[in-house]
Formats: C-alpha cells, sequence, structure tokens
C-alpha cells in the first residue's frame, strides 16, 4: 500500500478547510496586502480569533505577516496553494479520463436493440414482466373501521 505523506500539503488543505480562513483569503486574494485590522473588520468575530486564523494561515505558509511599526501587514502566498493545485489536478485528470472512456463505452452500447435484432431470452423475460406489470389488479377494498353489523 502506497503512503502519501507530506505535511506541508496536510497544513494547506487544514488551513483551507475553514470558511473564515478562505474567507480572509478572498480579501487578501482582491488586494495586494491588507493590515490584519482591515482584513479582520467585516468579520463578526473577535480579533484574537482572527489572529488564531491567521496563525493558521501562516504555519501552512498561505500568507506572510510582515511588522512595520505597530502595523502587522498580510500578504498572499502562492506556492502551499501551487502544491495543491498540482495535487487536485492529477484527480481531475483520473476523473476526467474515466469519465470519458465511460460515456464512450454508453455511446457504443444501443439499447434497446434495433428492431431487425431478435431479442435473446432474458430480453424476452424482461419485456413480458415490463408488460405484466401494469396491467396488476387493484387491492381489495376493506371494509370501514369498527363493529361489523350482525345479519
Amino acid at each position: 500500500m502506497v503512503k502519501y505523506q507530506d505535511e506541508a500539503l496536510d497544513r494547506t488543505f487544514a488551513a483551507l478547510s475553514d470558511p473564515t480562513r478562505r474567507a480572509l483569503l478572498a480579501r487578501l486574494g482582491e488586494q495586494r496586502s491588507l493590515s490584519v485590522s482591515e482584513l479582520a473588520a467585516p468579520f463578526p468575530v473577535s480579533l484574537p480569533a482572527i489572529m488564531k486564523h491567521l496563525d493558521v494561515l501562516t504555519d501552512a505558509g498561505l500568507i506572510v505577516r510582515e511588522k512595520t511599526g505597530r502595523t502587522v501587514v498580510c500578504r498572499l502566498t502562492a506556492r502551499p496553494m501551487e502544491q495543491a493545485m498540482n495535487w487536485l489536478n492529477r484527480y481531475a485528470q483520473f476523473w476526467s479520463d474515466n469519465l470519458d472512456r465511460l460515456a464512450a463505452f454508453v455511446e457504443e452500447e444501443t439499447w434497446p436493440p434495433p428492431p431487425s435484432t431478435p431479442l435473446n431470452a432474458r430480453q424476452q423475460i424482461d419485456q413480458a414482466s415490463r408488460s405484466r406489470a401494469g396491467s396488476a389488479r387493484g387491492r381489495k377494498k376493506s371494509s370501514p373501521p369498527g363493529r361489523k353489523p350482525s345479519s
């Protein structure tokens, strides 16, 4: 059994698993750099909570923080995302190839068979059972609940 272990990739996907962290990355994707307070402004969580999210993003290598005086500025870094995309693209290619083969197989099959082709025994049974299914008898109606009237 092949074990694929890449801690950087694990940290990237773990960081991306949280919607707040994805939103923080999206904001950084729209602007070159933002201070922590600017980045945190639209979120309904405390600044310490945002700082914890930024720690996870920094540990994953998805952002870089630079401190100038009292201001901490965050920037997006592309390398971990590139590794994650490369990993995902391998599986996208795998599924694309398999789905293409499935589509080709389905297009080759012709069902039901053309009228000139005689039905084999199994197809005849299937066809007969389908035609009988529509002619099932209705259920017998039961009497209303309660005592039956004496006769």
